[in-house]
């Protein structure tokens, strides 16, 4: 390494510096007591070098085509340098070392002082040139590079969609879901409106407005969940055809889905939590004849158009006369089989006349209006509809048994 001491610390930074510039480089310039010292190395090889350095004496930096050559070289070397940059990291680097604050052409800016007065406007033209050159040269191919990487990254990301892959796991609709939005399709067909209430029900709107008064015996059949005197876990969804009579004014049909709770043992055909479909018809001259058209549209409709119905006297609490409805067995279609017992019939509903009594303490006048409404216990249904022979394998969640039904 060669090396130069001289007696002042004060420099000017050489206006030959362009010549110690290898691709790609960079340039370091060191003041001591003793003197100044230049050296140079290549970031990826074995070259350094020091050269002495002193502002004037080492740099004539009043030769003007002194000047042009250095510029020249420095753009020689950074295009060279340039064409070997393969990433953006060594890009930056490159770029640093010749147009950041220590880099060769910004070091000769920062020498314009040495440069005689009458060649300073030409040669500050020739640096801002060449550094307006070598940016647009950088922005190129950083422009190159940048293409360079996102073709690569798309190369390695390609996906084969023509690839054999594992079918993805589609979850299915619950076998309730299904019979329930079919039985709703038919009836909002046969122009019922699908209305729902809370589960969390007044005593009022879930016993008395429904023909039930305190400690009347016919609570006993739907011992239930109470919150506190007056609230109670719904029994079933009579109480929101209870709201709609207080709040509309007929005619009125609607269909009232939901979920309801007794306090029943769980066992094949019981459960303290299950779902029921109720629907209500109040209007003029309303009968059981429309009732039986009503509920022969409905089983058609989910069993087959050979399903006839059957009506057996019943009771209920807020219906007069009351039936309980029986369907042809859809899976020996009447000739007797082990689902029907031998019978040719299945018990699926309760239904009936609304009682004279209920419209009146709703708020309808039972001497203009008549009305019928029917239950329908939508677990009963659907076991019947897919032959399952326990309720409780519609709760527990097995895929095994979900996935049967599509």
């Amino acid at each position: 390494m060669l090396e130069a001491v001289h007696d002042t610390a004060e420099y000017s930074l050489p206006s030959r510096l362009a010549q110690l510039i290898v691709s790609p480089a960079v340039c370091c310039v060191k003041a001591s007591s003793k003197g100044l010292q230049k050296s140079l190395w290549n970031l990826g090889g074995t070259t350094q070098y020091s050269v002495p350095c002193n502002a004037r004496d080492a740099f004539d930096l009043e030769d003007e085509t002194d000047m042009q050559e250095q510029i020249a070289q420095i753009k020689q070397d950074f295009l060279q340098a340039l064409e070997k940059v393969e990433n953006l990291s060594t890009l930056e680097e490159l770029r640093i070392g010749v147009l950041g604050k220590k880099g060769s052409l910004t070091s000769l800016l920062r020498g314009m002082g040495a440069v005689a007065p009458e060649l300073r406007p030409q040669v500050g033209q020739w640096i801002n040139q060449a550094r307006e050159e070598l940016e647009n040269r950088i922005a190129q191919r950083e422009e190159m590079l940048q293409d360079g990487a996102l073709q690569k990254q798309l190369l390695l990301e390609t996906i084969d969609v023509t690839e054999p892959r594992p079918l993805p796991r589609i979850g299915v609709q619950h076998p309730n879901t299904m019979v329930l939005n079919e039985v709703l399709d038919c009836f909002v067909g046969l122009g019922f409106e699908v209305v729902e209430g809370p589960e969390i029900e007044l005593d009022y709107y879930n016993f008395e407005l429904l023909n039930i008064p305190k400690n009347h015996p016919a609570r006993d059949a739907q011992d239930t969940f109470y919150i506190s005197d007056n609230a109670v876990l719904r029994t079933h969804t009579s109480p929101v055809q209870a709201r709609v009579m207080t709040t509309r004014k007929p005619p009125i049909r609607v269909v009232c889905p939901g979920r309801v709770f007794r306090a029943d043992e769980v066992d094949a055909t019981h459960s303290p939590v299950f779902h029921q479909i109720e629907g209500l018809v109040i209007d003029r001259h309303s009968s059981m004849g429309d009732l039986r058209g009503t509920l022969d549209a409905f089983a058609k409709r989910l069993y087959g158009e050979d399903i006839t119905t059957r009506f057996r006297p019943s009771f209920f609490p807020f219906t007069e006369p009351s039936a309980e409805v029986d369907l042809t067995c859809f899976n020996c279609r009447g000739s007797g089989c082990r689902v029907c017992k031998g019978t040719g019939w299945i018990e699926v509903l309760g239904s009936g006349m609304v009682n004279p009594k209920v419209l009146d303490m709703c708020g309808i006048d039972s001497n203009e209006y008549s009305g019928f409404a029917f239950g329908i216990g939508l677990e009963r249904i659907t076991m019947l509809r897919y032959g399952i022979p326990d309720m409780r394998l519609m709760y527990e969640g097995d895929e095994r048994f979900l996935r049967q039904f599509r």
